[in-house]
């Protein structure tokens, strides 16, 4: 099949659906697919692949990079264009944000509750919300799409929150990449990675990695590490992401947890940050699926996540992972690290953590995804047609 894929930057070290899509694109190259992407920039990672570069160049407003996309992708005439988030002009639409209007919903958790009217109103009456409420009704409003959600709490918060329809959806989970991620990297990092960071053998190391601290709750995993060390328990966390680490050092340094945290900064290979770990700790207010986790459970770690994580839907709660109920419950969470304390409870979560990952590669993730392009180019072929090359059966995008 010829397909194009449109994301703002085809670059796999700017996020996580920026690796995914990287990713992704590799797969459909080695199963013989003719891959375009359409984006704003390229890494000189993804420029070496070999796909068609379709560069948009720097566009500042959303709605013209969303108009500047279709104004290349309409004349390509690919069996399925698969948007990312971007644009409006396509087939597959999936969004790595999931709902922008769900995540605004569940970000007025961190404010305290005066402040909360006053940043409904904004998202109300701000011109940047106002733009993407426009460019959400264009990419969710057509009722002959097909949406992609990244997990069932996706699926609910489109049709609750963007009138989707349930028939347009179909859910598929984000994959890992088991050999990159494998606890068999222990004997290679492990030992180097923790004495760089000044561990004793004893010391049980909690792994966060993430670049927007506050949505993911860097601060309740901060203060659930300050109870914890105030019970002079043997913890320590490392904290990875590109953000900067001001405000939670002070934090740390207030409930009682700044010898025990320590800020990374970012990183081009989080492998031998997971290998050094013992828990994997996400208490994210909002996440459609979260890599992170599924990296880390192919790592062999246990993980402590939410509710609001997508991937916790694949967690078997107090077998491979715990799951708290709310992202800002730092007593909830230092509860499940707790247990953890356990070297047994840990190896034992951590093993059934890597068989899990084992069944959500990104290879089954790939084979998901072309299973539902197939779909696309069957609606879209007449019934009575003889069989003649997909790329002849192009038909007009929704838009």
């Amino acid at each position: 099949m010829r397909i194009a894929l449109a994301i703002e930057y085809f670059d796999p070290s700017r996020g996580g659906a920026e690796q995914w899509t990287f990713q992704f694109a590799q797969r459909l190259l080695a199963r013989g697919h003719e891959v375009h992407v359409v984006a704003q920039g390229f890494s000189a990672a993804g420029e070496e692949l070999p796909i068609f570069t379709h560069r948009l160049g720097r566009i500042r407003s959303r709605l013209q990079l969303a108009a500047a996309a279709e104004r290349v992708l309409r004349p390509l005439l690919p069996d399925v264009v698969h948007d990312m988030g971007m644009g409006w002009y396509c087939d597959l639409f999936e969004s790595h944000d999931g709902s922008r209007l769900a995540q605004w919903q569940q970000k007025l958790a961190l404010l305290p509750p005066w402040a909360r009217r006053i940043k409904r109103e904004m998202i109300r009456v701000l011109p940047r919300y106002r733009t993407f409420r426009k460019l959400f009704a264009r990419q969710l409003g057509d009722r002959n799409r097909l949406v992609l959600a990244l997990s069932k709490m996706v699926a609910s918060d489109f049709q609750r929150y963007h009138a989707v329809r349930p028939e347009q959806i179909r859910v598929i989970y984000n994959g890992v990449d088991t050999e990159r991620f494998s606890p068999r990297h222990r004997a290679r990092y492990r030992h180097a990675v923790r004495r760089q960071l000044g561990l004793d053998k004893n010391d049980v190391l909690l792994l966060f990695v993430g670049h927007d601290f506050q949505r993911k709750g860097l601060a309740t995993a901060i203060r659930a590490v300050g109870r914890l060390a105030s019970e002079r328990r043997p913890v320590r966390m490392a904290v990875v992401g590109r953000k900067s680490p001001r405000a939670y050092r002070r934090l740390a340094r207030t409930c009682g947890a700044g010898d025990a945290v320590r800020f990374i900064g970012s990183i081009d290979d989080p492998v031998p940050y997971y290998a050094a770990s013992d828990v994997y700790v996400l208490p994210t207010f909002y996440d459609p699926c979260s890599l992170g986790l599924l990296e880390a459970i192919s790592s062999g770690l246990p993980s402590v996540t939410t509710r609001f994580n997508g991937a916790a839907e694949l967690l078997n709660d107090g077998v491979d992972g715990y799951v708290i109920d709310e992202a800002a419950d730092d007593r909830a969470l230092a509860d499940r690290l707790r247990l953890l304390m356990n070297p047994a409870h840990r190896r034992q979560m951590g093993e059934s953590a890597r068989q899990l990952a084992l069944g959500h590669t990104m290879d089954r993730n790939c084979d998901e995804i072309v299973s539902v392009y197939h779909e696309i180019v069957g609606r879209r072929r007449p019934a009575a047609c003889p069989a003649r090359e997909v790329g002849q059966q192009r038909l007009p995008v929704t838009h």
